[in-house]
C-alpha cells in the first residue's frame, strides 16, 4: 500500500497531501489582501511553487488547476500573471470560475494537483 504523506497539517486542513505519486494542494489564497489581482495571483502562485517543491514536484508536472475568482472582471489581470508563470509547453488543464470567497479581501483561490517525478 502506498504511503500517505501530509504537509503543514493543521486542525482544519493540510496544505498538501501526497499519495500514489500525486500531490494534492489545498486551495491557496493570498496572505496580503491589500494587493490587486496581479499581486494576489503572483503571491498565490509563489505559494504553489513552494508547496510543490517541498513535495518534490514543480509547475511543469501540474495535472489540473482550479482557479476561483471573486470577480470575473479580474480574469484578464489574473491571466497576465498566469501566462508569465506557467511552464512553457506544459500548460495544464484548467478551469476558472467566479465564486464568493470566504474572506472579503481575497480576489483569488487556486487549487492544484500535480504528479511527482
Amino acid at each position: 500500500m502506498s504511503e500517505l504523506k501530509r504537509l503543514h497539517v493543521g486542525g482544519r486542513l493540510s496544505e498538501a497531501a501526497i499519495h500514489n505519486g500525486v500531490v494534492y494542494l489545498a486551495g491557496q489564497v493570498p496572505d496580503d489582501d491589500s494587493k490587486d489581482i496581479r499581486g494576489q495571483t503572483a503571491e498565490v502562485l509563489g505559494m504553489v511553487d513552494r508547496l510543490l517543491a517541498e513535495a518534490g514536484s514543480d509547475k511543469s508536472r501540474i495535472l489540473n488547476v482550479q482557479i476561483f475568482l471573486a470577480d470575473l472582471t479580474d480574469f484578464a489581470g489574473m491571466n497576465t500573471v498566469w501566462d508569465a508563470w506557467v511552464a512553457p509547453g506544459n500548460s495544464p488543464p484548467r478551469a476558472t470560475v467566479q465564486a464568493r470567497l470566504t474572506h472579503p479581501g481575497w480576489k483569488i483561490e487556486i487549487v492544484v494537483t500535480a504528479a511527482l517525478p
